[in-house]
């Protein structure tokens, strides 16, 4: 059995000056298991999506060889994440690494201290992990992530909220996880239908629901139609994508692409964005994953869907407390879009907002260099409105 506590790190790494790169190779340290030695002799030689897939594999597989099997199951896991739809690699390495998490943690499974669950949803079935809260019960949290994460690397963070009194349900979605990988099933912006669906599996109510950077929309929209959520933990500012595409582009980029999705130009779009990404490996990997994660075959069907995936049409539904949780050198999101939400949300029970910053190694996206730190304000933040 592990130490909780001893599982958290602190700190950020300078690993590689590709901001997304970087980011990814500090979240396989802080939110995987990945040793920051390993990681600082390969980081230099990534410089795009092939070589990411090289160096992360070679690293596995000589930790794997070391019999460093933690760290192993970090960089396999990582691997995979800049691959590309079709890519055979792709689904071999997210196997692995599964595997490989299964047989780590086989105590806690074999012991039935964390149980894991099948719940039908639709033609498919979402995968859950399940543990009991541990000393006096405070309530039920139940956990997602968002755009591109796996359920297996929050089973530190749900350990952590059972040492503190919470039942945990864990659950991948549509678009995650294996449910994408193995099963197909692409993103719904409708979150509150597989919300649905396991709540009613597990008979809960009075529940927290926490969602991780994409789930900082989709929780809340969970929330507005889902009123056995009583509280939202919204991890990650998240008005809704277009926001976030908009924000990070010039004013009259904003207004022509605008006009062409207006105008359904749907051969521009298409031509600017695969042309755009070309020169751009953060913009190349974001549509790759989009057209593969959200069921599209284009650049324009991917906008005019994740267009959908915003919560502030629906904000004035949620009635719950909520707390909304950045951080101010987010790569991905302008921490002042909260303004939007805030201006949104107006009949809330309560609306805390958090702004994680640098100096609390807690400024970048979901916080990841600080994950006990955000773990304890959550709690802090449900024990007081509860």
């Amino acid at each position: 059995m592990i130490q909780v506590d001893d599982e958290f790190k602190v700190g950020s790494f300078n690993f590689n000056p590709l901001p997304n790169f970087n980011f990814q190779l500090n979240r396989t340290v802080m939110w995987n298991g990945g040793d920051p030695a390993d990681i600082s002799r390969i980081a230099g030689r990534i410089t795009d999506s092939g070589t990411w897939k090289k160096e992360m594999i070679a690293l596995g597989d000589q930790a794997l060889s070391q019999g460093r099997h933690k760290e192993a199951i970090a960089y396999y896991r990582m691997s995979e994440f800049f691959m590309f739809d079709g890519d055979p690699d792709k689904l071999k390495y997210y196997r692995l690494a599964a595997k490989m998490f299964s047989e780590y943690y086989h105590d806690y499974f074999e012991r039935k201290l964390v149980i894991r669950y099948e719940v039908p949803y639709e033609n498919v079935k979402l995968p859950v992990m399940y543990t009991g809260a541990q000393g006096e019960k405070k309530g039920i949290v139940l956990f997602h992530g968002g755009n591109d994460s796996y359920y297996e690397e929050f089973f530190i963070p749900m350990l952590y909220f059972s040492e503190h009194g919470f039942d945990v349900y864990l659950f991948e979605g549509p678009g995650q996880g294996s449910v994408l990988r193995l099963q197909g099933k692409p993103f719904t912006y409708r979150w509150e239908k597989p919300v649905k669906a396991i709540m009613d599996k597990f008979d809960l109510d009075d529940v927290t629901i926490v969602g991780a950077s994409l789930g900082g929309m989709l929780a809340p929209r969970a929330a507005a139609f889902e009123k056995r959520i009583r509280r939202v933990v919204a991890w990650s500012i998240f008005p809704g994508f277009m926001d976030l595409l908009y924000a990070k582009l010039p004013p009259a980029a904003c207004m022509g692409l605008g006009l062409l999705l207006k105008t359904r130009a749907k051969v521009i779009v298409d031509l600017l964005f695969n042309h755009a990404a070309k020169k751009n490996e953060m913009l190349k990997w974001g549509l790759g994953h989009g057209l593969y994660a959200y069921g599209a075959s284009s650049p324009y069907q991917a906008l005019s869907k994740l267009s959908r995936y915003q919560m502030l049409d629906i904000a004035p539904l949620i009635d719950q407390d909520v707390l909304i949780i950045g951080a101010n050198q987010d790569h991905f999101i302008d921490y002042r879009l909260v303004g939007k939400e805030i201006d949104a949300l107006t009949d809330v029970r309560s609306l805390t907002v958090r702004l994680f910053t640098e100096k609390e190694d807690a400024g970048a996206h979901c916080n990841v260099g600080n994950a006990k730190l955000v773990m304890d304000t959550m709690i802090n933040w449900i024990s007081s409105v509860t």
